[in-house]
């Protein structure tokens, strides 16, 4: 598991997939001895591992096969990893299956994916609350900004975008209270772009 963390962190600062791949492979080895019956948490925090090294895969790669898997691993850890037992490690996990299912909505027509989405991140905002982890909340605030934008492309009103924008705001509210340069500017990137889209909208 420790291995595959190390290729996953190397993965996601270097092009290509093989350390993704080596990620992948890594955490499946660790899933066969670390299995639901004999560890049940250990076995939850690695299928929610090898879905962010699945989703990290499936971004850089044409097909959908491997944002698929990254979905199952992680409703399979939530299978453990309960709101009642572990509630912040259930609301992380909650958000990494919203950002598998946007991969994949984004890449499929329809609306229905991305519905399920937004009810990812609604169901992560219960525990990742702005009193208890703000920054988490922040980040979770501006995934959920992203999914509804993308639904309010699709759609022909204005509802969407207007919720987007709110998402937006209230995440880079806290953002700039905590001067994270890095998030700040991509919260900001990700308002002005959805405001440019409504105002678009409305105006046509």
């Amino acid at each position: 598991n420790n291995l595959g963390n190390a290729f996953q962190c190397l993965g996601t600062r270097e092009s290509g997939t093989a350390r993704l791949e080596e990620a992948v492979a890594a955490y499946r080895e660790a899933l066969k001895e670390w299995t639901r019956e004999r560890v049940p948490l250990q076995w939850a925090g690695t299928q929610n591992n090898l879905g962010n090294a699945l989703q990290s895969l499936g971004i850089r790669e044409s097909g959908t096969a491997r944002l698929e898997e990254a979905v199952s691993a992680n409703r399979d850890a939530l299978k453990e990893w309960t709101r009642e037992r572990v509630p912040l490690d259930w609301a992380m996990t909650q958000n990494n299956l919203g950002n598998a299912l946007r991969s994949l909505g984004e890449r499929e027509s329809g609306e229905k994916r991305l519905e399920e989405v937004v009810a990812a991140f609604g169901e992560a905002l219960k525990e990742r609350t702005r009193e208890r982890v703000p920054l988490d909340w922040a980040a979770t605030q501006n995934n959920l900004g992203s999914a509804l934008e993308s639904l309010g492309k699709r759609e022909s009103g204005v509802k969407r975008l207007e919720e987007a924008v709110a998402a937006y705001c209230v995440a880079l509210g806290v953002f700039e209270a905590a001067e994270a340069s890095h998030y700040i500017a991509l919260t900001r990137g990700n308002l002005e772009r959805a405001q440019a889209l409504l105002t678009e909208r409305r105006d046509s």
